[in-house]
């Protein structure tokens, strides 16, 4: 990427493709998952034949072969269209997949990625829990106790994105309790077996279709060889993993900007009052100027973020320069998106508080973009960590 943030040719065709392949495949399906909490299971998997899962896997593995600044540009492509289903990628193909590829044995991506790239699998993440969610760490009750060549695991995670419909689950458990958050351990489960269940599958005011559940582990018995990394060194992929979630969830705000702002100027064109479009009042082409001004530097910051993000090794993470940038960024296109969405909502009017239209969908989907991935009050808190450090 130049120093002026713009996309070379290769990432500029890399989000042409994605936003047509999203316009054309996935924005069918927008509508469906919005009024019925439906999931497009098919559609999903055949993400993988068409290149889109595993965006940053090797090619020997069945990936892309690609950075993780292309995989930020597909999941902005996607978001215009159906972001619903843009974060259930993300939670498929950053937190799960690449979490693994980047922390796993050879044997263990060997084992697990190629599945998540051709579709075969569905992955999520087993962070959150009923009374661990900003502490996650701290608070977490999940617990992974040895006997033998296993480890019984026993509780419960909450708002995990693809737990009604995932195959497999990075998830995290207190090896040693008495270490706190330096007695996690990553696993990978399989959520096909025997105590590991759906125990509610939870309906949204937005992201609806995006698959989101309670999950429950009743004495469930996981091998030795699913633990990823080594026991009681899981906050390093968590840590690390969290700085790439959050570089990651921020192309999501800048794709639904996008969108709100080329339905707001379509609207303004279409509609008339007072004998003309109201575009050519000066109240709604102020609203609009706000829009781009936002849209545009948001998109910069994400870009910025994504190439500072873009080559942290394994392991590093949660501390430093690229912690504090990978919380700003997050927060900046939330807020940004709280606010073109609220200028978008005022030029739409009345449209806009009916359930059944785009906009409203698009309004409806703020807030989880606040919260999910550290609150906007987490990621001031790590911002100003960062700052007084020096």
């Amino acid at each position: 990427m130049s120093a002026g943030f713009s996309l070379n040719d290769d990432q500029q065709a890399i989000l042409d493709a994605a936003d047509q392949y999203a316009r054309e495949q996935l924005y069918p399906l927008a509508q469906k998952m919005d009024d019925e909490e439906w999931w497009p299971d098919a559609e999903f998997r055949a993400l993988g034949a068409a290149g889109y899962l595993g965006i940053t896997t090797p090619a020997e593995l069945g990936g892309a072969n690609l950075d993780l600044f292309s995989s930020g540009l597909v999941c902005q492509a996607m978001a215009r269209w159906n972001y619903a289903l843009s974060l259930s990628w993300i939670a498929h193909e950053n937190l799960c997949m690449n979490n693994i590829l980047r922390n796993g044995s050879r044997e263990q991506v060997e084992r697990w990625v190629p599945g998540l790239c051709d579709g075969s699998l569905i992955g999520c993440l087993g962070l959150t829990e009923p009374g661990a969610g900003s502490d996650a760490l701290g608070s977490m009750a999940t617990t992974a106790m040895r006997d033998g060549d296993h480890y019984v695991i026993n509780g419960r995670k909450l708002y995990i994105t693809n737990g009604p419909v995932a195959d497999v689950c990075l998830l995290y458990a207190k090896t040693d309790v008495s270490k706190g958050a330096h007695g996690i351990t990553a696993f990978v489960v399989d959520m096909h077996a025997e105590g590991v269940s759906v125990a509610q599958k939870m309906i949204k005011m937005g992201f609806r279709g995006s698959q989101t559940a309670e999950l429950a582990f009743d004495d469930y018995r996981v091998p030795v060889e699913n633990v990823i990394g080594r026991e009681n060194e899981g906050v390093k992929c968590v840590m690390s993993g969290l700085d790439l979630e959050r570089a990651t969830i921020a192309p999501i705000c800048v794709g639904m900007a996008e969108r709100a702002l080329d339905l707001s100027v379509a609207h303004a064109r279409e509609r008339k009052q007072f004998g003309e479009p109201i575009a050519n009042f000066q109240m709604i082409q102020s609203r609009l100027a706000d829009m781009v001004a936002l849209v545009e530097t948001m998109k910069v910051y994400n870009y910025y973020a994504l190439a500072a993000l873009n080559d942290v090794p394994p392991g590093e993470g949660g501390r430093g320069p690229v912690h504090k940038i990978a919380a700003t960024s997050v927060m900046y296109c939330a807020d940004g998106l709280n606010k073109v969405l609220d200028h978008a909502s005022q030029i739409h009017g009345g449209v806009a508080y009916i359930w059944e239209t785009e906009i409203n969908r698009l309004y409806r989907g703020i807030k989880l973009l606040e919260i999910g991935a550290g609150t906007t009050e987490v990621r001031k808190m790590i911002i100003a960590q960062e700052l007084l450090k020096g």
